[in-house]
């Protein structure tokens, strides 16, 4: 199974070297003579400016964060147990609605003594999931991703627990996690969403699906698997073996292909001499007729051209009917042989909502009215994707980040506002827009009315992500592995379990 060498493996001589500078200052440097080297080295120059603004935009957040400061801070000692507070607020989830909420009302609250926050979560962290794809290529640590809440509560005010929610007591006002009960005054539910089946065969035993961080490495660690196996058997392997089907034709799932890409021909290539790239077939397939249905027409075209150029295979307008170990079989009859299934396409409200007693659509979300009250209950709130929130007429809100994120500021506005014998406000959501990476060096991204792509949209996505990030230790960490990748090649190892 030998392999021709291409433009990317060129020799590194000839390179010459030139400063960016960003209002002034250095900022890093790029390496025009990349540019000569083929697709592989202008990848490598266009990750060099990527990073340039990624850099001044993490290092002006860094500024204004940690040595401006970001108003007052706590230590853990210096506010009262949350049992104490008259009104406690207890929110059950830590992703981005909950976590959003939580920072929320501790900017509202924090010269109140009456007002007490607590957030109840399973993981001491919450994914971010805009850069998640990027951890299967390892352009982006997972570790990275895993943005801390313990550290960033408690300095605002709030208390927190890592806790598997059991129960919700509504008369009592209590809930039960951990083997513990906690009282409550508002309870916000932000329970988040999980992967959506819709009952075909196979998907939960021959499928990895796209739940959170674990997922990540794990589609790493099959590729690197399925790259040792036919090492060691000298390429006498099936292709099934070396093919990849991504199904859901959204933006995780494109830009999960994109990434599985990256991993092959980018990082794994130099490590494998004896197999050929160009054997390892990535598939993407989607039910509706195009890809990435929420952009606008002609960004759908350029991405599925730009796929196309990744040689990823694109198959629409069918689903797929059953998963076995050995294939996909689809709605139209067809098969796809392959050992490598990933799901990604659709989720449902978290499972945990089947053991409270709340009232849910018949998509499992809670029933909400418009200013994000739990049916039938004054001081119950439901946020995120495991809600069922609507806009004023009555259209459903997405489940997306942005949403969640929007949700989450106006629901502390709301709680305070029924603390305070106020009026709630209804939820009004506003999409500022989508942005889809496809690759390192390419992106669609859709802004209000703007619509752009190509390297100028891969350079806003990763500066408005860095931007987003709650660590600034990740920002910092992030921005300067993009910086290590414009002189070293990545590698990765598989670190298995015995």
């Amino acid at each position: 199974m030998g392999r021709e060498r291409s433009a990317g493996t060129a020799s590194r001589q000839g390179r010459r070297f030139v400063s960016i500078r960003v209002r002034g200052a250095l900022v890093c440097p790029g390496l025009v003579g990349e540019c000569a080297r083929g697709r592989r080295g202008l990848n490598r120059f266009a990750r060099g400016a990527l990073t340039a603004l990624g850099g001044a935009v993490a290092a002006e957040t860094l500024r204004r964060v940690v040595f401006s400061g970001n108003g007052q801070r706590y230590e853990p000692w210096e506010r009262a147990p949350y049992r104490d507070f008259p009104n406690r607020i207890l929110i059950l989830g830590g992703g981005f609605a909950g976590y959003t909420a939580a920072k929320s009302l501790c900017k509202m609250t924090r010269r109140r003594d009456d007002v007490g926050v607590m957030v109840i979560s399973r993981e001491n962290f919450f994914t971010f999931w805009p850069m998640l794809a990027g951890c299967i290529s390892s352009d982006i640590d997972t570790k990275n991703v895993a943005q801390p809440l313990r550290r960033a509560l408690i300095r605002d005010g709030a208390s927190f627990r890592r806790a598997e929610v059991e129960g919700v007591d509504l008369e009592k006002q209590c809930v039960t996690a951990g083997g513990r009960e906690f009282p409550y005054e508002h309870l916000i539910v932000a329970l988040g969403a999980e992967p959506a089946y819709f009952g075909i065969p196979g998907v939960e035993d021959h499928a990895i699906s796209i739940k959170g961080i674990r997922a990540a490495e794990e589609i790493r660690n099959r590729v690197i698997e399925r790259y040792e196996e036919a090492t060691l058997a000298r390429g006498d392997v099936p292709d099934s073996q070396l093919t990849f089907v991504v199904i859901g034709g959204g933006a995780t799932g494109v830009e999960v292909a994109a990434e599985l890409h990256g991993l092959v021909h980018d990082v794994l290539t130099p490590d494998y001499p004896n197999i050929n790239p160009h054997r390892v077939k990535i598939v993407l397939v989607d039910s509706n007729e195009m890809i990435l249905k929420e952009l606008d027409p002609a960004l759908r075209r350029t991405a599925r051209k730009k796929l196309a150029d990744l040689d990823i295979s694109v198959i629409t307008k069918v689903k797929a009917r059953e998963i076995k170990a050995d294939r996909v079989i689809l709605s139209d009859g067809n098969e796809i042989p392959t050992q490598n299934a990933i799901w990604t396409a659709g989720a449902r409200a978290s499972e945990k909502l089947d053991d409270l007693d709340l009232p849910s659509d018949e998509r499992k979300g809670l029933k909400t009215d418009a200013f994000m009250r739990v049916e039938g209950h004054e001081n119950v709130w439901g946020i995120g994707d495991c809600a069922a929130t609507v806009e004023k007429d009555g259209t459903p809100v997405p489940p997306n980040a942005q949403a969640a994120t929007q949700e989450g500021k106006v629901v502390a506005r709301n709680v305070v506002s029924a603390i305070d014998g106020g009026e709630p406000e209804p939820f009004d959501y506003k999409p500022v827009g989508q942005l889809v990476e496809i690759g390192s060096d390419f992106a669609v991204n859709q802004v209000m009315n703007v619509k752009f792509s190509g390297l100028i949209a891969s350079l806003f996505w990763r500066a408005t992500y860095l931007y987003k990030l709650e660590s600034p230790q990740s920002r910092a960490r992030i921005a300067a592995d993009w910086i290590l990748d414009i002189f070293i090649d990545s590698s990765v190892t598989q670190i298995r379990d015995r």
